[in-house]
């Protein structure tokens, strides 16, 4: 964001630029462990608030309803190479506003209302659009789902596949949104293939890590991937559609007209430079670091008595079971908070708690390693968060660790999200 931006807004809407400046002031002194947050470059984010804004753009490049279109159709074709070459996709689409819109629009050109799909249990670390019935996709489809083992917590393969084998599903989705460790993309292809359905994979969470290998990939296997551009890979808030060749022109139509209208060719172009960030030898380590930095956390609170859905993690995330220190999801994430550690609540499998208490948090490594936070420090913030828990009513272990929580946002500032003051 400019400094000439920053001045115009500050001088004519004062209201406004104080309540940014409170959340930049946040975010930069709190420790933040929400797996699915990250922090964008300060390029991400002067993209992000470019004149392209202003521009209507219903259609695609070279086809578009309106006219002026000829340099946001330049930037969306760069978005569409850099995404495609990250990948190594045949197609895509970054007109996406959000994850779940990029999958819905998959949803749709595949599906009628009341076709079968299946997708991963919500409460088992699925995503509300992988067939929630409070979401549009329990709301519009017949919804069967796949989940994990109760001993393992791993996902269950052969029982998807015996599901998959019993309703047929028209679709089959593999991904999730609190599931700690790989998954198996070639295992789903075969259940799809067993029942001759298309496989979609969402790889909201983990596409940074897809694109730099840390993780392996579904592109080449999936007919359609879904992605968000927010999480792993450090970019603006939407979605991205990679898909086979085949597919294009309906995959297209099912974002514009179907559950669109105009991009946000803003947010197109803060998607381009994303991807051009992602494509180098720092993002790579960068996400490295992200999967070093998510195990040295999770193997502190381990050793220090918490229990983790899957016994660890092999990816940016981790589920903390809080069963066995007898406290609630939501009592945890309200505490940690309150000393400037902030993660969500969230359910773990088999919750006997509602979604809106659970009995678990989910803590993410990619915010804090943008921050330039090592393996050392994740086990000092690990240790100060089972301080917190172990200690839920005590006032002077609170400010301890609220103090302790300030040392480390001083020594890790995050510059690029301060406002002048005056």
């Amino acid at each position: 964001m400019t400094l000439s931006k920053i001045k115009f807004l500050k001088e004519s809407d004062r209201e406004v630029f104080d309540i940014i400046n409170r959340e930049n002031g946040r975010q930069e002194n709190n420790l933040i462990l929400i797996a699915s947050e990250n922090y964008a470059s300060q390029a991400v984010l002067e993209a992000s608030s470019c004149t392209m804004t202003n521009k209507y753009a219903e259609g695609y490049p070279g086809r578009r309803y309106y006219n002026g279109c000829q340099h946001v159709d330049e930037i969306e074709m760069v978005a569409m190479e850099r995404i495609k070459k990250l990948f190594n996709a045949e197609v895509a689409n970054v007109q996406p506003h959000s994850g779940t819109q990029a999958n819905m629009a998959v949803l749709m050109s595949v599906l009628n209302p009341g076709d079968t799909f299946m997708g991963m249990n919500l409460s088992h670390g699925g995503h509300l659009s992988h067939g929630s019935p409070v979401n549009f996709s329990g709301l519009y489809y017949r919804v069967v789902s796949y989940g994990v083992t109760k001993d393992t917590n791993l996902i269950d393969y052969d029982s998807a596949a015996s599901i998959a084998k019993e309703y047929k599903p028209r679709v089959i989705i593999a991904g999730a949104s609190a599931y700690p460790r790989v998954i198996d993309f070639a295992r789903f292809r075969e259940i799809a293939d067993s029942v001759g359905a298309i496989l979609m994979v969402d790889i909201a969470h983990i596409a940074g890590l897809v694109a730099t290998g840390w993780h392996p990939t579904p592109v080449g296997i999936a007919d359609y991937v879904t992605m968000t551009t927010h999480k792993t890979l450090r970019g603006p808030r939407g979605g991205v559609i990679l898909a086979k060749k085949d597919y294009e022109a309906v995959m297209n139509k099912y974002i514009f007209p179907g559950t669109q209208g105009g991009p946000l060719m803003n947010t197109v172009a803060a998607k381009a430079v994303a991807f051009k960030e992602a494509m180098s030898p720092e993002f790579k380590d960068y996400s490295h670091q992200v999967i070093k930095n998510a195990a040295a956390l999770a193997e502190t609170l381990m050793s220090r008595g918490l229990n983790l859905v899957s016994g660890g993690t092999d990816n940016h995330l981790m589920l903390v079971d809080l069963h066995n220190k007898n406290l609630t999801g939501k009592d945890v994430a309200n505490r940690l908070d309150a000393a400037g550690i902030t993660c969500n609540k969230n359910g773990v499998p088999f919750d006997d708690k509602s979604p809106m208490i659970t009995s678990g948090i989910r803590l993410g490594s990619p915010s804090l390693t943008t921050r330039g936070l090592k393996e050392d420090d994740f086990k000092k913030v690990g240790t100060l968060i089972c301080d917190i828990i172990d200690n839920m009513d005590d006032e002077k272990v609170l400010d301890r660790v609220r103090d302790e929580v300030s040392e480390i946002c001083r020594a890790f500032p995050t510059d690029f999200l301060r406002l002048p003051a005056h």
